[in-house]
């Protein structure tokens, strides 16, 4: 058994995967696989060809990113899985760091690094809160700074968190064994929360290291996508509509449920019109 497998799933961003893979240290101890979704770019041979050492597992078709990233799963062999997005670039002692941090805390079921944007700045999806009718009612309406669903002022400091992103997220295999993995009811939306959300229901710990950090070109691969941004914006609010049926409807009566149904259906409108212009 290897201590770490690094999953890496792709879509027509051969570029940017090789740009990831080439950041990646190499270990005998770890090993690294690629799952290409049906790319039409020839990822998959330009993989073989530059990186040989790097298994390569060619899906028939798009699965999405929870059915992608469970077949890498599936393939892997290590004590410790990476899922990692090929529109990312990892810096040195990035992955060290946050793995020596998992080894010595045995409470923890997944980590994330610091995650910027190309600018610098911080990716906010590497640091959510758990979404609820009230933050998620603040979030829709502007007035994010009163939501805690992405936290704007995040702390320099190692810290749990409710989820992580899956750009970069450091799991510990007998912690995903646990909760069955990404739940492939999502496509490409919602399948981290969701992940995380079961990971706490178990007892396990979720945790932000910000001393290093990685580099994600965010939305790449959804931009790779014919109509990506149509289906990015029907496919965020399906994942919304879908977390918040699996865990939290039971929680509130009809009329709170009805009203969240019916935001998140507004949400889709205007984010299925702005898909258009």
């Amino acid at each position: 058994m290897k201590t770490l497998s690094i999953i890496i799933l792709s879509y027509n961003v051969k570029k940017l995967l090789l740009d990831c893979l080439a950041s990646i240290p190499k270990h005998l101890d770890w090993e690294v696989i690629v799952v290409d979704n049906a790319s039409s770019d020839d990822s998959g041979t330009a993989v073989k060809h530059h990186f040989p050492f790097v298994a390569v597992a060619q899906n028939d078709k798009n699965l999405g990113f929870a059915a992608g990233n469970n077949v890498g799963i599936k393939k892997s062999v290590g004590q410790y899985i990476l899922l990692l997005n090929p529109d990312t670039i990892v810096y040195p002692n990035t992955i060290e760091t946050v793995l020596k941090y998992m080894q010595s805390h045995p409470k923890v079921g997944a980590a994330t690094c610091r995650v910027e944007l190309p600018d610098g700045s911080l990716d906010y999806s590497c640091h959510r809160h758990f979404p609820d009718p009230i933050g998620s009612f603040l979030h829709l309406i502007g007035l994010r700074h009163l939501s805690k669903y992405s936290s704007t002022h995040v702390p320099n400091a190692i810290h749990e968190i409710d989820a992580l992103v899956g750009a970069f997220a450091m799991i510990r295999r007998t912690a995903g064994d646990q909760v069955s993995w990404l739940d492939e009811d999502y496509k490409f939306n919602g399948e981290d929360i969701d992940f995380c959300y079961k990971l706490k229901e178990k007892g396990w710990k979720v945790m932000y290291i910000p001393d290093v950090k990685t580099t994600h070109f965010k939305g790449s691969s959804v931009r790779a996508i014919p109509a990506g941004r149509r289906c990015w914006a029907v496919n965020s609010t399906d994942a919304m509509r879908l977390f918040y049926s699996k865990h939290l409807a039971a929680k509130y009566p009809f009329f709170v449920n009805w009203a969240v149904y019916l935001g998140i259906k507004v949400l889709e409108i205007f984010r299925t019109m702005g898909a258009y212009f």
